[in-house]
């Protein structure tokens, strides 16, 4: 059994630890006030964990968690930042300590360090979790949990790590609230980590969440639909079988819905032609994937064209890329492009409103950009026309 005499070094540099975290953290609440609290829970008691946390002494928390390996790597690192004075006058009293008082403080070290500690990215996924699959929080704690898990599935590792907790399921869930922002947010959450993600696309494809966003494109709240569609475009970008089941859904009568009907906001339609775009893109890059009808459909193809008289330059340029990777497509027809869309009236037209815009000093650089983009998209509408016109004999 360890004396009382080699016990005394070792909780002797115990309890000045303690004393300097104990005076750290008491001079920095002195100095700052409670504002800037970091809050972690949300539905939990506050018996079962730290809902606010002073920023100071957080910092303080991480960099002992973070760069020590042992109790006593900690105990040299505070020596080394405390008053030489300060320490001996220290060292003095804790001489005067009994052992049993000096392993007391030992184990109040050890409680406090736990209390400091911020908890781990999955800890607190985990602690949304709960939340959400708690019936009798509040809608605003329901918002928060969905709140920090939009910001917690971002690295891919925490994306991937959300179905292995038990996450996915209840964000999905949380799709059919009643209440619009919670929806949203559900959304915008899956979107997040579904984006450029394979993994976790095919977990939320599994679960048939596909079904349920498509129908939240329809809803009254733009912001709903606007991050409904955003999540359809993580969940199916370079997915095949996403691609099949946006199908299947009639995505592609969504989308010229959207393209066409009037007073449609202007960020669905956006991200609407944005997604033609990018779903073109896929079927050029996989030349064997699923080939999606729509995509050649003459009607369809008007939707997009028409974009391009729209007022909105954005809006006029995302339509043009769209064009440009519809156009590569070997099933799009070059006729239906002239004589059904107008595709040569509509390249002329821009071309002189851009020509306008270069007197314009702040426009100049983006209408030069514009025309360099529309120029290509004339050179590759005219190859495709030459290539569909019966060669005279």
């Amino acid at each position: 059994m360890a004396t009382s005499s080699s016990l005394l070094p070792v909780l002797g540099l115990a309890l000045l630890l303690f004393c300097w975290l104990l005076s750290a953290a008491d001079d920095e609440r002195a100095n700052k006030s409670s504002g800037g609290a970091l809050i972690w829970a949300t539905g939990k008691d506050e018996t079962d964990l730290l809902t606010v946390v002073d920023s100071s002494v957080e910092d303080e928390a991480d960099e002992l968690s973070g760069g020590f390996s042992s109790l006593d790597s900690m105990l040299q690192w505070a020596i080394g930042h405390s008053d030489p004075e300060k320490l001996k006058e220290k060292a003095s009293d804790v001489q005067k300590l009994s052992v049993e008082e000096l392993i007391k403080r030992q184990v109040e070290i050890k409680e406090l360090m736990e209390r400091l500690k911020t908890p781990s990215d999955a800890e607190l996924m985990k602690i949304a979790i709960t939340d959400l699959n708690n019936s009798s929080i509040s809608l605003e704690d329901r918002q928060r949990a969905l709140n920090e898990l939009l910001i917690l599935v971002e690295p891919i590792d925490n994306a991937n790590d959300l179905d292995k907790i038990g996450g996915l399921l209840p964000v999905i869930q949380e799709l059919h609230n009643a209440d619009p922002g919670i929806r949203m947010t559900s959304a915008w959450v899956l979107g997040k980590a579904s984006q450029n993600n394979a993994v976790v696309q095919n977990q939320i494809l599994s679960y048939g969440a596909l079904t349920r966003l498509v129908k939240m494109v329809y809803s009254s709240s733009i912001e709903e639909a606007v991050k409904a569609l955003y999540a359809i475009s993580a969940l199916i970008r370079n997915n095949e079988r996403g691609q099949e089941l946006f199908y299947l859904e009639n995505g592609n009568s969504m989308l010229q819905e959207i393209m066409t009907k009037p007073n449609v906001d202007i960020r669905l339609q956006k991200k609407a032609v944005f997604l033609v775009a990018d779903l073109a893109d896929s079927q050029i890059t996989n030349s064997e994937s699923l080939k999606l009808p729509f995509l050649s459909d003459r009607i369809f193809l008007k939707s997009v064209v028409d974009l391009t008289s729209s007022s909105d330059l954005d809006l006029q340029e995302k339509a043009l890329l769209a064009i440009r990777s519809l156009l590569r497509l070997t099933t799009s027809d070059a006729i239906d492009f002239k004589d059904f869309c107008g595709l040569d009236i509509v390249l002329e037209r821009m071309r002189v409103q851009l020509d306008n815009l270069t007197s314009q000093e702040e426009q100049r650089d983006y209408a030069r950009d514009m025309e360099s983009l529309r120029r290509e998209v004339a050179i590759i509408f005219d190859q495709k026309l030459e290539q569909a016109m019966p060669v005279p004999t």
